[in-house]
């Protein structure tokens, strides 16, 4: 393939991209307003988890807390990215300084920086994961099996993260796959099964740490 002839394709799959996004505004807003609700989320659960493994090991626990913490603010910002080209593709008149072809150009580049973005925060969610499973295979509150589960799929999102870094030509989306297994399995349990209530109120240091039943 001509140098010529691949400049074409890439513009051509440049102005693809932006001419999707303008005719699917609405479900690419809609898209964004769902990452936000996942981090909201995200927060909550993090205090469930601070919440739940606390008795195990506070200081444990803490770190984990920051890591997840950490996760969630740089996966938001990299959202930022995400909701860039709805704003470069509008026609406003601050934006006639740019060509059509130069602003869909940035509108792939912002993509792309959501990307790379996203990847970033799987390391600290990885990192936070290894914790969490952690302290699930120490508690006496929950299956050591699941703390195993966690424990992998953390491994697996941190390696996720230098692969993309490292060697991006190697395809590892399939690294998220037993962190996400592990997220169901312990939906699943807490739907099922649920905490050990004794057990997590015998853990407990003090009554102010008590579940409520």
């Amino acid at each position: 393939m001509t140098p010529r002839r691949s400049a074409i394709q890439t513009y051509a799959r440049i102005a693809a991209t932006a001419r999707h996004i303008l005719t699917s505004d609405t479900l690419f807003r809609v898209g964004f307003a769902s990452y936000l609700v996942e981090g909201l989320c995200d927060a909550a659960l993090t205090a469930v988890f601070f919440v739940l493994l606390r008795p195990v090991d506070q200081v444990l626990t803490v770190a984990v807390v920051v890591f997840r913490i950490m996760a969630t603010a740089t996966f938001a910002f990299a959202e930022v990215f995400y909701f860039a080209p709805s704003l470069l593709l509008t026609n406003e008149s601050y934006l006639k300084t740019f060509s059509s072809d130069q602003l869909n150009t940035l509108t792939l580049l912002s993509l792309n920086l959501y990307g790379v973005g996203g990847a970033m925060s799987l390391a600290f969610y990885g990192v936070a994961s290894i914790g969490i499973g952690y302290l699930m295979f120490r508690s006496q509150f929950l299956p050591r099996w699941l703390g195993i589960v966690w424990i992998i799929g953390g491994a697996c999102f941190v390696l996720r993260t230098f692969t993309f870094v490292l060697f991006p030509a190697i395809p590892g989306g399939i690294l998220q796959a037993p962190q996400i297994l592990a997220i169901l399995l312990l939906a699943i349990w807490f739907l099922a099964k649920g905490v050990d209530v004794a057990k997590w109120e015998a853990a407990a240091p003090s009554p102010g740490l008590a579940l409520l039943t």
